[in-house]
C-alpha cells in the first residue's frame, strides 16, 4: 500500500511510471505468482508428473498429513535446512561486517587486494566451488586437508563421510563462498558513515572494538537486516547445490535438504509430483515467514 501511495505523490508522469512498472509486474505474475498458485493447486492432487493425466484426482490434505506425520526424510531435510538457516546467515553477516570494518577502518595498503580476494569466491560457479571443496574434504587419506593434518601425526578425519561433520562442512563452504558478497555491501554502508563520528570516538579514547560494536553495528542496522534476509533466503538455494554435488545428501541423509527432497520426490524413482508440490508450498511459506520475521526484527521502526 505504501508503494502505491508513494507513486501517487511522485512528480513523474503516469505513463513513464507505467512503462517502468507494468513489465516487471507482468513478469512477476508470469514467472512467480502463477507458478506458485499452480504448485498450490497440484499439492492437493496425486499427480505423478507435470503432464496432464486422466488419473489425476483431488486428494485434499492427504499430502500435507503425510508430510508432517509420516515422511521421515522430510523431517530430516527440514531439520538439516533449519540448522543451516540458523548458523549460516548469522556467520555470513558477522564475517562480512567484521572484514568490512577491518578494510575500511585500518590503514592496510593492500585493502583493494583483500577486497578482491574476499569477494572472488562469490563469483565462482557454485558447482566448481563444491567440486573443489569436496576434493579438499575427501574423507580418505588422499584428501588435501587430511594430508595436511597427517603431517602432524593426526589420523584422517571422515569429513564428508561422517554424519557428525558432513553438514557443517557444507555450512563452512557456504560461508566461505558468500561472505565476501555481504562484505562488499557492508563496506558500501560503512563508507556512508561520517568519518567525523569515528574521529570523535578516537579522541574520546574508543578502541576499534568499541567503534565496531557501538558505532558501526548500530548505524548499519538497516543494511544488516537486508544482508540477513538475503543470506537467509540464499541458504536454501545454496544448500541444494552443495549437498547435491559434495555428498549427494549422504551419508545416511545427514545432508539432505528441503530442495533436494523436493527434486527427488518430483523427478526421482517413484516420483509423486503432487506430494513434491506440497513440500514446495511449505518451503515457500517457511521462507516467507522467516524473511518477514527477520525483516521486522532487523529493520528500524521507520522502515517497517
Amino acid at each position: 500500500m505504501r508503494v502505491f501511495e508513494k507513486l501517487k505523490k511522485s512528480s513523474l508522469p503516469a505513463g513513464f511510471i507505467a512503462v517502468c512498472v507494468v513489465p516487471t509486474l507482468a513478469l512477476s505474475v508470469l514467472f512467480m505468482i502463477l507458478p506458485a498458485f499452480n504448485a498450490l493447486r497440484m499439492s492437493f492432487t496425486n499427480a505423478i508428473s507435470l503432464v496432464p493425466s486422466d488419473n489425476v484426482r483431488f486428494v485434499g490434505f492427504e499430502n500435507y498429513i503425510y508430510l508432517f506425520t509420516m515422511d521421515e526424510r522430510f523431517h530430516q531435510a527440514l531439520w538439516n535446512t533449519f540448522r543451516l538457516m540458523i548458523v549460516v546467515p548469522a556467520l555470513n553477516v558477522f564475517a562480512g561486517l567484521f572484514f568490512a570494518f577491518l578494510l575500511t577502518q585500518t590503514k592496510l595498503k593492500e585493502r583493494g587486494l583483500y577486497r578482491v580476494l574476499y569477494f572472488f569466491p562469490s563469483v565462482i560457479s557454485l558447482t566448481v566451488v563444491a567440486v573443489v571443496w569436496a576434493s579438499l574434504f575427501d574423507p580418505r587419506s588422499g584428501g588435501v586437508i587430511n594430508r595436511v593434518i597427517g603431517i602432524f601425526g593426526a589420523e584422517p578425519v571422515p569429513w564428508l563421510g561422517s554424519e557428525s561433520f558432513a553438514l557443517w562442512c557444507i555450512a563452512l563452504v557456504m560461508i566461505w563462498q558468500a561472505f565476501g558478497y555481504y562484505m562488499v555491501m557492508h563496506i558500501a554502508a560503512i563508507d556512508g558513515i561520517s568519518a567525523d563520528i569515528y574521529e570523535a570516538a578516537s579522541i574520546d579514547g574508543a578502541k576499534p572494538v568499541h567503534k565496531f560494536f557501538f558505532i558501526t553495528i548500530p548505524m548499519l542496522k538497516d543494511t544488516i537486516g537486508i544482508t540477513w534476509v538475503l543470506s537467509l533466503s540464499g541458504t536454501i538455494g545454496l544448500s541444494y547445490v552443495l549437498s547435491n554435488v559434495m555428498t549427494n545428501a549422504g551419508p545416511g541423509n545427514a545432508t539432505l535438504v528441503l530442495l533436494q527432497h523436493i527434486y527427488r520426490m518430483a523427478f526421482g524413482p517413484g516420483s509423486n509430483f503432487g506430494y513434491a508440490m506440497s513440500i514446495t508450498v511449505f518451503s515457500l511459506v517457511l521462507a516467507f515467514v522467516l524473511s518477514s520475521l527477520s525483516r521486522k526484527l532487523s529493520y528500524t521502526n521507520e522502515n517497517l
